[in-house]
């Protein structure tokens, strides 16, 4: 797309995403996401109840009177968004592109990130790493990261969820926050990487797809592609043993993936193209609170 068009796309997308981070996810993201750890604030004088392992004995000596030491949440984080830019992510016939929809998930991840004082970063992947963005604070930083969510061309078209994680763990060595957005339209295993990720991070799983991957319209004779491979044919849609089958090919992709999601306890959450992301974020967020 041009520039013009692009700088009113990023536009459009950062003032709905950043008003959803401001006024409904502040609150979910901050106590959905623990700091790294506890840090030491001050000190001041022992109160009834006080933890007696945290009086600073240096500080009583020199007072004559028990002082305790006063810790606070080590709130930054650093958040990274893994993201799917395969060839299917260009795939929309109801309600809007996945990748659309994906710009807006992270955009909103990322705006929120930032209102926290955390670090955010991505890496896009298809079936190979397309492009590393490391972690940085700040309004102009997420900007150039939403360019790149809307006008980043692949060299590959297929996926490989496994490549990425094992990239993404080899990359971050500190403990971060990891969004793995998908459609997860992958036949490939990636149990072992994600358990490995798991083992270091803390890691969640977005998928967005559209109605039309997980069903076929009775509509006759249908022309139909795979924007990862290019293969092209016709099926007739108006068989009932087709569309069956069709729908157990996507059960059956389901149930794997949530069985490789599940097994590895990664939280994750499914929303359709033409459905709200914004309740399902909130369901994600909500479900990791009151863990």
């Amino acid at each position: 797309m041009d520039s013009n068009e692009l700088i009113k796309k990023v536009r459009k997308i950062e003032i709905k995403t950043r008003g959803l981070s401001q006024n409904i996810f502040a609150g979910e993201y901050h106590s959905a996401f623990k700091g790294r750890g506890m840090t030491f604030a001050e000190v001041r004088e022992y109160q009834y109840g006080d933890d007696i392992r945290d009086i600073d004995w240096n500080v009583t000596a020199r007072h004559n009177h028990p002082y305790v030491k006063v810790y606070e949440e080590e709130r930054e984080l650093t958040v990274m968004l893994l993201v799917d830019v395969s060839a299917s992510r260009n795939f929309g016939a109801v309600g809007e592109e996945k990748r659309q929809m994906i710009a807006e998930i992270a955009a909103t991840i990322a705006f929120s990130a930032i209102q926290n004082n955390d670090k955010i970063g991505a890496l896009f992947f298809s079936d190979r790493v397309e492009k590393f963005i490391t972690p940085k604070k700040g309004r102009k930083h997420i900007l150039f990261l939403i360019r790149e969510l809307l006008d980043f061309t692949p060299q590959s078209r297929g996926t490989d969820i496994a490549a990425a994680v094992r990239y993404f763990t080899d990359a971050l060595k500190r403990r971060c926050t990891m969004f793995l957005i998908s459609d997860f339209i992958d036949s490939g295993d990636y149990r072992t990487p994600l358990t490995v990720a798991m083992s270091r991070h803390d890691v969640m799983a977005i998928q967005v797809y559209d109605k039309r991957d997980s069903s076929l319209p009775d509509v006759g004779l249908m022309r139909v592609q795979d924007f990862e491979t290019g293969a092209t044919r016709w099926i007739d849609t108006s068989s009932s043993r087709v569309r069956k089958a069709y729908g157990k090919w996507w059960y059956d992709r389901q149930q794997q993936m949530a069985t490789s999601l599940r097994s590895n306890r990664v939280d994750f959450v499914s929303v359709a193209t033409d459905e709200d992301y914004v309740r399902a974020l909130m369901g994600l967020f909500k479900n990791r609170s009151t863990v």
